[in-house]
């Protein structure tokens, strides 16, 4: 059998039925009522069947329900950018779901830190992104890769950050490799890095456990952006930095020996300083600056050496010119001493054309010679 109550406050005058009753009505359940006073009546239809019943019952579960689910909604929303204690129930694929107690929350891959493993009934810290309301039970978003996990386990362990003294600034986070905490006191007398590191650096140690050893720098925040650009770029020693405002560029100094140091495994340590302090920082080391302004100094009036070459390459075509029409010159010269010489040698071919006439007037001489010689003989016959 199934007996329905109501609880109605006991007033003066009545405007709601439904859940006020006279104190005159309340003297009937007892004696002692007062006015203010809850009363407990019943309220139970007299026709009140079978399917009726069923039907509230199950009316009452669902309202049972959704003031459960009010209630965490409640709780765990007022958890929001906070840390909450679990323990890992069951794989689901790659998520892994956390027991909360009352309720579940889903950790996806894309918020799980890269080398972190975690076996079934683990506890496990988690950080309370958002809660939404939905149709069921309320949907939490949780993460162990968000920048204010650091911030909130720094805010548990430091007593400095938790009543304000120390204040952090900014946090750049690359989630189980390395983190960058910008830090500042408000009070003087009060060292922030050396608040948070804590005795033989007992505090920073605890923090870097929770998240299975990645590696946390402290950086002292300054106003000076030189300054903190400087800091940010810790654990590297920087020599000189130089601001762009316009573009927003930090050109940064470092000795040699510290230009890795500095830039980080894979770019590690600059990103995460650029990320920390809002600038985009350009770092080289001393011999780079030093060949950088060489070259600046070589190349500083690069169009006059350029008509220089010109002209010197117009003086040498002329040169080339010239040689050539030397060249021209003493070819002609020699063709002219060719036909010198062949002029000496058609003389000398006339000269052996002479050889045979003088040849011809020697023999007829020599015969004249005979004939005058047969004379005489004639006569002597």
């Amino acid at each position: 059998e199934i007996r329905v109550y109501a609880l109605k406050t006991i007033v003066e005058e009545i405007i709601d039925s439904a859940e006020e009753m006279s104190l005159e009505q309340a003297k009937r359940f007892g004696p002692d009522f007062e006015i203010g006073d809850m009363v407990e009546v019943e309220v139970t239809p007299k026709k009140f069947g079978r399917i009726a019943a069923q039907t509230a019952k199950q009316v009452v579960m669902q309202r049972i329900r959704e003031a459960e689910r009010g209630l965490i909604f409640d709780e765990f929303s007022n958890r929001e950018e906070d840390i909450v204690n679990g323990v890992v129930s069951r794989f689901d694929r790659k998520n892994i779901v956390i027991d909360l107690g009352r309720v579940e929350a889903v950790l996806p891959p894309s918020e799980q830190t890269p080398g972190e493993k975690y076996n079934i009934h683990d506890r496990i810290k988690i950080y309370v992104i958002n809660v939404k309301k939905t149709n069921k039970s309320p949907q939490i978003y949780v993460s162990r890769t968000h920048p204010g996990l650091v911030k909130r386990l720094l805010e548990l362990e430091v007593p400095e950050i938790a009543d304000g003294t120390v204040e952090i600034k900014t946090i750049a986070r690359e989630a189980g490799s390395r983190t960058k905490i910008a830090i500042f006191s408000r009070n003087e007398n009060v060292d922030p890095v050396g608040a948070c590191v804590g005795q033989r650096g007992g505090r920073i140690r605890a923090i870097v456990d929770e998240l299975r050893g990645e590696m946390i720098d402290v950086i002292k925040w300054s106003s000076i952006d030189e300054e903190y650009i400087a800091s940010s770029l810790s654990p590297a020693k920087v020599l000189q930095v130089d601001l762009d405002e316009e573009s927003k560029v930090a050109r940064v100094v470092v000795p040699d020996f510290q230009l890795s140091l500095a830039i980080g495994k894979e770019g590690q340590n600059a990103r995460l300083a650029a990320k920390l302090t809002g600038w985009k920082i350009d770092i080289k080391s001393e011999s780079q600056l030093r060949d950088h302004i060489e070259s600046q100094l070589f190349n500083m009036n690069p169009d006059d050496e350029y008509e220089e070459t010109d002209m010197t390459e117009d003086s040498d075509v002329t040169d080339e010119t010239e040689s050539e029409q030397e060249y021209d010159m003493t070819e002609d010269s020699d063709v002219t001493d060719e036909a010198e010489a062949k002029q000496e040698y058609d003389t000398e071919d006339s000269d052996a054309t002479n050889e045979p006439e003088s040849e011809q007037e020697t023999d007829i001489t020599e015969e004249s010679d005979v004939i005058d010689e047969a004379e005489p003989e004639q006569e002597i016959d």
